[in-house]
């Protein structure tokens, strides 16, 4: 059970038990029967009951405190990863204005008795001023997720990115008040919607940085829309803002997938500043360690030169479409190919241009194959491919096309200029024969040794 649920449902009970026990009904505990509660406990078990809630409740609101204290622990440390970014950013915006505004004070102590230049050097130091102060706004609300380059092939924080907010509000003076609060952050745009229904729609149409979130709306709550969300596979970083609720309120919707909750009686530049910047901190957070769960996960699989599967998510592939084979009685191909005289190109023009070589055959092998098909780098300058549900004179076209693409490419590094063949194997799996993915292995690999001794560049098969 969540905790924001258990929550709820000891403090229903406890209602429950406080007007048990104020109406003084002696015994019986609750249950069921032809649709009627009846009553079958003692006071006494009662108020042990009611002891045992208060306990749990107390013990659930220390669980939830530690969550969104644990939350804000990991908000403030990926902070600091950013600040010496941040002051690289900062330190090159602020460079020009800063120039002006010390230039124009030494200008001012060089023309103290011409009271002309001291009136404009007062007036190019109010604009500096100014342009900090803009640039310091910026950096209250800044999303440490876009970056532009400049000079020395670096790249810090772009201040001048935007925020696109969508407000889910119902109320006109409420959405004011957000926009008054708003009106001096020139960087956030607020859009509007009035209902659940009309803001799925705008995000269906337009993408959004961060949500505003009235906690009731004309057709639901808070707890719909973050539903609704979930369903839709939105992931927009959701704050609620509301004048309805408590704790239990802010707790259920952050347990639901809210990132952050503020009352409407706290908002202030202040308030609304510092949450905008956690929770887009938080969002980015997030965002990076799905991508990096994702890069680690193709690093198991994939290799790294080709993009193709790996050896070890070959072996696992092949162990599953041998028993896909087995299990619905059709046929499969493995076929093993090896690139001709691969050495040479290394001796003569360097592993990089090696490198290449494999880099380029592993994309002209994508392209021959069909989406269902599994085209693996098996190691060195070998490659493998699992074709199910294929004959083997399929099979064989398609080992074909791929061979004379390859035979016909040049390949070009630095000056040099070179072709390239390859040799197959090809192994059959029916339900007639059937074979153990090591068997099917060796016997491919037979094939290919076989097309090596024709002479290569040659495609052989084992039935």
């Amino acid at each position: 059970m969540k905790s924001a649920e258990g929550l709820d449902m000891v403090q229903r009970g406890l209602k429950v038990l406080a007007f048990l026990l104020k109406k003084g009904i002696p015994h019986n505990s609750v249950g069921h029967q032809g649709g009627k509660v009846y009553l079958q406990k003692s006071n006494g078990e009662l108020e042990r009951t009611t002891q045992e809630l208060k306990k749990s409740l107390k013990e659930l609101k220390k669980a939830n405190k530690k969550i969104l204290k644990q939350q804000k622990a990991v908000i403030e440390e990926e902070r600091l990863k950013v600040l010496l970014q941040m002051a690289g950013a900062t330190a090159h915006e602020l460079n020009q204005p800063l120039m002006a505004l010390l230039g124009n004070i030494e200008l001012m102590g060089m023309n103290k008795d011409n009271p002309e230049k001291v009136n404009n050097c007062m007036v190019q130091i109010e604009e500096a001023g100014q342009r900090i102060a803009d640039i310091v706004k910026k950096i209250q609300t800044i999303r440490h997720v876009e970056t532009r380059p400049y000079l020395g092939n670096t790249r810090i924080i772009n201040l001048e990115q935007k925020v696109k907010t969508l407000s889910v509000e119902d109320s006109d003076d409420d959405f004011e008040m957000l926009n008054v609060i708003l009106k001096d952050h020139h960087r956030i745009n607020v859009t509007r919607a009035m209902s659940i229904e009309e803001a799925m729609q705008v995000l269906e149409q337009e993408e959004y940085d961060l949500i505003f979130l009235d906690y009731l709306l004309p057709d639901g709550n808070g707890l719909d829309f973050l539903r609704r969300m979930e369903r839709k596979g939105l992931e927009i970083p959701v704050v609620v803002i509301t004048g309805q609720g408590d704790e239990m309120t802010a707790a259920r919707v952050i347990q639901a997938g809210a990132y952050d909750y503020l009352p409407k009686d706290k908002l202030s530049d202040k308030s609304l500043s510092r949450i905008i910047f956690n929770t887009l901190e938080k969002d980015r957070l997030q965002r990076e360690i799905k991508e990096a769960q994702k890069k680690m996960a193709d690093m198991s699989t994939r290799d790294v030169l080709t993009g193709l599967y790996n050896r070890r998510y070959f072996m696992e592939a092949l162990e599953r479409e041998v028993s896909r084979a087995k299990r619905y009685e059709t046929n499969m191909v493995l076929c093993m190919i090896d690139l001709d005289h691969f050495k040479r190109i290394n001796d003569s023009h360097g592993h990089p241009a090696g490198d290449m070589v494999l880099t380029e055959t592993g994309k002209m092998l994508k392209r021959c194959v069909r989406r269902s098909d599994l085209a693996c780098r098996y190691g060195g300058e070998e490659f493998a491919l699992i074709l199910p549900d294929t004959q083997t004179d399929k099979a064989r076209m398609v080992c074909n096309r791929f061979r004379e693409m390859v035979s016909k490419h040049d390949f070009i590094y630095n000056s040099s200029r070179f072709q390239i063949t390859l040799s197959i194997g090809i192994a059959l799996f029916n339900h007639s024969n059937p074979r153990t993915p090591p068997n099917l292995i060796s016997r491919a690999d037979e094939a290919l040794y076989q097309a090596k001794e024709a002479g290569r560049d040659k495609i052989r098969c084992k039935t």
